[in-house]
């Protein structure tokens, strides 16, 4: 029986109290979100950081600009310099708001444990999205630690408390303490999702994202409707003509420059893709809906992941509540979505997307942009040694072969990690589609937490030569 064999087995006896152990840490209600909750979030970076110092970590509580970050440091066997990788394992304990309370099942901060088609499931607020993957390779750690009293690698840990919130804290700690943490070989993030509850997949490509405000304003002040109808410039009118131009008949987005970069799939990724048997029917019928919507002439897989969109996620003006109030509203909004992909440019999308807006109102319109974010779609080498060690510890594990599959979602922190530390990430994620990350009555199965464990446990024995 190798080492490995016996952390195995280790956690298999010993799974219970990893289990309780991320159902404690759930009950923390550290939504970075909300100011009130600022205590409860550093609650939740000192709970990490403890279960860190208890196994041979030099654990730390550091301050940022906003939310502390756990850092913790574990030199590995004893003169492991050069011998073994140095890993990197990234993950947050902040959670988003529980709002609305009252369509969650039960309390959002008390976690229940229930029986589900797969076996047990936990439902409570940050159950998958991340304290239950943290706690995954948390706890393989813990059995290395108990069985070994050591670790196979040399390891490095940052547990943000702001990821929920664009990091705005996290990534000036990172750029300015890189000599810290750059001499990492690889980042280990377990904040994606399989296949499918019994297929692992590794993620290898991120769509990244631009995120802005646009408000059009007219009148220096609101406006009787009947009075100056038909005369004054309605900024609700005007705005919503310019947005309903972003795309054309054929899914488009109609900015200057928008697909400049943009490359096509490989025929080799293509035929990946569709061996996967994806079903864009059963995708939209779970959500109530029947057919597709987006760029023509594109495979689903491939607008879902590797093509750039453009999405309005809100837009406001004029009075919205009950009966009527007769005006013209003085200014509206709305807040517009960019997800891209490789080879596109954020800089040059924000600049297209004012031009574009700015082309399309009247002369009186006055546009104010407001830029919440930005970040560039991101490609993680497939032939990489790590990402090959991890497709076989994932086949190890569930006796298939992890599937590589691109990610529609942004992690923008990945591409901090790229740019200021100059290290790929290794995205080996547990969550499921049906995991209702963000929303009410979010969960993570068990059996999704005990196999992503024993997969860390797994992947620290390769990559440590045991």
């Amino acid at each position: 029986m190798s080492i490995t064999d016996t952390v195995l087995a280790r956690i298999d006896a010993t799974f219970e109290a990893a289990q309780q152990r991320w159902i404690d840490w759930l009950r923390i209600p550290s939504i970075s979100a909300q100011p009130a909750h600022a205590a409860d979030c550093r609650a939740a970076a000192a709970y990490a950081c403890a279960e860190l110092a208890s196994l041979g970590f030099d654990a730390t509580v550091r301050e940022t600009s906003g939310h502390p970050v756990v850092v913790a440091h574990h030199p590995g066997p004893v003169g492991a310099a050069g011998k073994v990788p140095h890993l990197l394992y990234y993950g947050h304990y902040d959670v988003q708001p529980a709002d609305p309370i009252e369509l969650w099942h039960s309390p959002p901060f008390e976690p229940t444990v229930v029986d589900g088609p797969h076996g047990k499931r936990v439902y409570a607020r940050g159950a998958v999205d991340d304290k239950g993957q943290v706690q995954m390779w948390l706890s393989a750690f813990r059995a290395w630690h108990e069985e070994t009293g050591g670790m196979p690698c040399r390891i490095s840990v940052l547990i943000e408390g702001e990821e929920e919130v664009g990091s705005t804290g996290f990534k000036p700690f990172v750029e300015a303490n890189r000599e810290e943490f750059n001499k990492a070989d690889i980042i280990v993030v377990s904040d994606t999702g399989m296949w499918d509850i019994d297929t692992p997949a590794l993620s290898t490509s991120l769509r990244g994202m631009v995120y802005m405000d646009v408000v059009l304003k007219a009148a220096s002040r609101d406006l009787h409707s009947g009075m100056y109808g038909g005369s004054a410039l309605n900024p609700i009118n005007a705005l919503a003509t310019a947005l309903g131009q972003l795309k054309n008949a054929e899914g488009r987005v109609m900015v200057p420059g928008y697909y400049d970069g943009v490359r096509d799939i490989s025929t080799r990724q293509s035929n990946q893709w569709a061996a996967l048997g994806f079903s864009e029917d059963k995708y939209l019928g779970d959500i109530g809906l029947s057919e597709p919507y987006g760029e023509k002439g594109r495979g689903a897989l491939e607008r879902l992941w590797a093509r750039p969109t453009c999405d309005i996620c809100g837009i406001w003006g004029g009075y919205s509540g009950p009966g009527t109030k007769t005006v013209i509203a003085a200014e509206a909004g709305a807040k517009v979505s960019f997800r891209l992909v490789p080879g596109q440019e954020p800089g040059k999308v924000v600049n297209g997307f004012k031009a574009f807006m700015q082309a399309r109102v009247p002369k009186d319109a006055k546009l104010v942009f407001t830029v919440h974010g930005e970040a560039e779609g991101l490609e993680i080498p497939v032939d990489s040694p790590f990402v090959q060690a991890a497709a076989a510890v994932l086949e190890e594990e569930y006796g298939r072969p992890a599937v590589m599959i691109g990610c529609g979602g942004s992690i923008p922190i990945v591409e901090t990690f790229q740019k200021a530390l100059g290290l790929d990430s290794l995205l080996m994620g547990f969550g499921l589609d049906d995991d209702q990350v963000h929303s009410p009555n979010e969960k993570f199965e068990v059996r999704c937490f005990r196999q992503g464990l024993r997969s860390h446990a797994r992947l620290l024995g390769r990559l440590g030569g045991a």
